[in-house]
């Protein structure tokens, strides 16, 4: 039997990182919004790993460009999960997991929608290491890019928390 997809070779991706922050609470914008993205370190370069995440995000059904997917509506089955345990958010896809820690008006405004703002950007950001800090700027600059805005996949998310 044959198959008309290739399996994706997720090592392409390289490392896998996440970066949480919420917009302007004076502006209302206090939505959590977590983004995924690779470092362009794989094994076959920044293009390799940008191929290997625009084909996972269509292995897994998430469209990329304008379209906002509503993952709330059945949290249960769709193939993207955020768990968020005290400070750390633990990000699942099939095949692939990632963390990292959030800061604490991302963890009041999760709790208090019950959501998140997702995005999982297919252009490499190899100047956000993880464990280095990210300035407003730099981030506004990546992620309020048309060109990586347009080239992600975009979904709301719940978040589900292991709350005592």
């Amino acid at each position: 039997m044959t198959s008309t997809q290739a399996e994706i070779d997720r090592s392409q991706l390289g490392t896998l990182s996440v970066l949480a922050w919420i917009g302007d609470p004076s502006e209302g914008h206090d939505i959590p919004y977590l983004l995924a993205y690779t470092l362009g370190d794989g094994p076959g370069g920044k293009e390799a790993g940008e191929a290997a995440a625009r084909g996972l995000l269509e292995e897994i059904g998430l469209p990329i460009g304008d379209v906002v997917m509503d993952g709330t509506l059945k949290a249960a089955t769709f193939p993207v999960k955020i768990l968020l345990a005290d400070h750390q958010i633990a990000l699942t896809l099939p095949g692939l997991n990632a963390t990292c820690t959030a800061p604490p008006e991302w963890v009041a405004a999760a709790h208090e929608s019950g959501q998140a703002y997702f995005l999982f950007a297919t252009r490499a950001w190899p100047e956000a290491v993880p464990g280095q800090p990210v300035s407003a700027d730099v981030l506004q600059a990546f992620a309020g890019d048309e060109e990586v805005l347009t080239s992600s996949a975009h979904c709301v998310l719940t978040v589900q928390s292991l709350r005592g």
